[in-house]
């Protein structure tokens, strides 16, 4: 059975951090292009950060610079340090492995609010 589950959400000042973490089972995940998506209220589903199971990383232009996406492959875990958050980054996270076939997770509320 495949599952993806993620933590680390929660309320967070602007301007301050959080680190999401996607702990996976059920996969080679080695081989598996793993992302993080999210989804605002009254928005579409957004790429936030995709990393490939070689070296290349994709970011969205609003993310990049203050977000980080990793992953260790011996832990088959996949990251999310997101720095400098602003209000507007406000959605539901979710974790995917895209590639060779598609699956996520439940997703975790990240709310950025004085």
């Amino acid at each position: 059975q495949v599952q993806l589950v993620e933590s680390g959400g929660g309320l967070v000042q602007p301007g301050g951090s959080l680190r999401l973490s996607c702990t996976v089972s059920g996969i080679a995940f080695r081989i598996y292009v793993m992302g993080w998506y999210r989804q605002a209220p009254g928005k579409q589903r957004e790429l936030v950060a995709i990393s490939g199971s070689g070296s290349r990383i994709t970011y969205a232009d609003s993310v990049k610079g203050r977000f980080t996406i990793s992953r260790d492959n011996a832990k088959n875990m996949v990251y999310l340090q997101m720095n400098s958050l602003k209000p507007e980054d406000t959605a539901v996270y979710y974790c995917t492995a895209r590639a060779p076939n598609e699956y996520w997770g439940q997703g975790t509320q990240v709310t950025v609010s004085s």
